[in-house]
């Protein structure tokens, strides 16, 4: 009884020593991520959070052999707003619009393009300060919408915005760019929270 108890128990042994071990494989076209995007604004914790992505994902970033080869690269973007030609203020009974001249509405436009030019500049300074692999865009339109629709067409990985710290009245009136593209943008939103110092 006792010999048949370790025969049986060796039977076992052997059976279990011919198992091969399992390891987790790779999955195939499982790579990490290829295309980080970062939209920015006038705002010092835009910046910051650019600054945070450079600290933060370098290795991914750099503009080396290997990472290039793994095509890594930062895409900045900024959205102007789009300048109205008309300002729907009543001038007088019956007016419903004034209409502001055209050397107004040039200087405006070229007021814009110059206050973009330096931002991302700006940005551009920054990630090759550290060797980042970067392009920038400028778009124009209702930013967060933009953003959402430039994450689609461009096959993001990741969207990193930051978080100007709104109050509740201030982020219900004229709403959050973060806040929409949390629920609207077609790939992982990461929003960058700075200190307490930036947002006061």
């Amino acid at each position: 009884m006792a010999e048949d108890q370790a025969t049986a128990a060796m039977e076992t042994s052997k059976v279990e020593e011919k198992q091969p071990e399992t390891k987790e494989a790779e999955a195939p076209g499982v790579t990490t991520t290829k295309r980080i995007m970062l939209a920015i604004d006038e705002s010092d914790s835009s910046f910051y959070a650019l600054q945070w992505v450079i600290d933060h994902f370098s290795t991914l970033l750099m503009t080396t052999e290997g990472a290039e080869a793994e095509g890594g690269l930062l895409t900045v973007v900024h959205v102007q707003p789009t300048f109205h030609h008309f300002a729907p203020f009543p001038a007088g009974p019956g007016a419903t619009a004034v209409y502001p001249p055209s050397l107004m509405i040039e200087s405006v436009k070229k007021t814009q393009q110059e206050t973009s030019a330096a931002l991302v500049l700006r940005a551009l300074q920054m990630c090759r300060a550290k060797q980042i692999r970067s392009e920038t865009l400028v778009f124009e339109g209702e930013a967060k919408e933009i953003i959402c629709q430039a994450v689609e067409q461009m096959h993001v990985d990741l969207l990193v915005v930051g978080s100007r710290g709104l109050g509740k009245i201030r982020r219900a009136f004229i709403g959050s760019v973060s806040d929409y593209c949390a629920h609207h943008a077609n790939c992982p939103i990461l929003i960058v929270k700075p200190p307490k110092e930036i947002t006061s």
